[in-house]
């Protein structure tokens, strides 16, 4: 029988609904079968904490006295973006320090932000008759700021590829060190956890989904940029899904950086390690389907990066199961892997959204609309100005 959205959040008001993690229901499906567990279960939380890069915040200082247009806009040292309204700006998480390089960039500055820390800004201007002030030299907390929101352009890759390296050099990328040779394989997607591997048709997952995003509670602004939904079939019973990406939201003065760290890359510079929950509501067996499925039955392409095209050569297909093994076989020879993404910390996320929901802190939000089932990916056309 099917559930409605509303259907499940008067469970959760009333709290009689009934909630598992994506690891939990693959037990409770085995044991009770797919249409008797969608029946029993209301919701099922899914997690992940890995890199994006392709994250930062906006924020809103304030006026000063007398107040400055802000043009060229640095904290602690990291260069922000200054083409936005008089006071607000845009800071990137791989932007990097002028001063420090690749150990400290705007990530840093983030994190530094939501711990509470002090942090410089320095703001330069050409002037104008109702922003006269050239520049200004101070310190701000979180807690000065008018607006400071996290907007996360694309997180929550549904499936990533994982990275290994043929050549005879190491490799330093944003999928950590490769080393030569395929001396090892890095991943960075939590399996049978990850949210858009549990609904990968995106059935309940779209514009205002409200989501766990770094400790708050946030939403699903837009498709991820370059967002495209693949999927290719492995065999007769197995899809291979991967391509959709998301775009969040959410107040960064909520936030916790248990949730939210930064990170420096040995020679890539600086990233951003987000943790995000999504409740997916069970609405039918079909649903349920999806929601069972477990490492063995998700796979990934394991990618050479040392092809420098952006149309690297595929080695061979591999399941969550031998990535979360520690070793595959590669070009018959026994392989290390490692994650970037931890599996531990996003265990810990679903459980919590688990509990936030039992208690009815937190409702499910029904998509207001849907994400595109069709996009396709354009690259860039390299062409010579003359």
């Amino acid at each position: 029988m099917a559930k409605t959205f509303e259907e499940i959040n008067e469970k959760i008001r009333n709290g009689t609904v009934v909630v598992a993690t994506a690891e939990e229901i693959i037990d409770i499906v085995e044991e009770k079968g797919i249409k008797e567990a969608a029946r029993q279960v209301d919701v099922v939380t899914t997690a992940t904490f890995g890199p994006m890069c392709s994250s930062g915040a906006f924020i809103n200082f304030g006026h000063s006295d007398p107040p400055i247009r802000m043009c060229k806009i640095w904290l602690n040292d990291v260069p922000a973006y200054g083409g936005l309204a008089a006071v607000d700006t845009y800071i990137g998480a791989t932007e990097l320090s002028e001063t420090r390089g690749m150990e400290y960039g705007g990530a840093h500055v983030i994190q530094d932000l939501v711990d509470g820390k002090k942090v410089r800004l320095v703001a330069k201007s050409y002037g104008t008759d109702c922003y006269p002030r050239l520049e200004i030299d101070t310190y701000i907390t979180l807690e000065d700021l008018n607006q400071a929101y996290l907007f996360n352009p694309r997180n929550v890759y549904q499936n990533y590829s994982a990275a290994t390296n043929t050549s005879s050099k190491v490799m330093d990328t944003y999928m950590g060190t490769l080393l030569p040779q395929c001396g090892n394989v890095t991943y960075s997607t939590s399996g049978e956890l990850s949210p858009l591997l549990n609904d990968p048709e995106l059935r309940t997952i779209g514009i205002g989904t409200r989501i766990f995003l770094a400790g708050a509670q946030g939403y699903i602004a837009w498709e991820g940029t370059q967002f495209v939904l693949n999927k290719e079939k492995i065999d007769e019973d197995t899809t291979m899904y991967s391509g959709a990406t998301l775009a969040v939201i959410g107040n960064l003065k909520e936030m916790n950086s248990r949730y939210l760290r930064a990170a420096s890359f040995n020679r890539y510079g600086t990233t951003m390690f987000v943790g995000i929950g999504i409740p997916i509501p069970v609405v039918d067996e079909e649903m349920m389907e999806f929601l069972a499925v477990s490492n063995k039955d998700l796979y990934t392409n394991v990618v050479d990066y040392s092809v420098p095209s952006r149309s690297r050569p595929t080695l061979r297909k591999v399941s969550y199961e031998e990535l979360r093994s520690g070793s595959i076989e590669l070009n018959g020879k026994k392989v290390q892997t490692a994650p970037l993404s931890s599996l531990r910390r996003a265990r810990e996320i679903a459980n919590l959204l688990k509990e936030s929901i039992q208690k009815g802190e937190f409702l499910l939000q029904q998509p207001v609309q849907p994400l595109p089932k069709e996009r396709t990916f354009n690259p860039l056309k390299d062409m010579v100005v003359k």
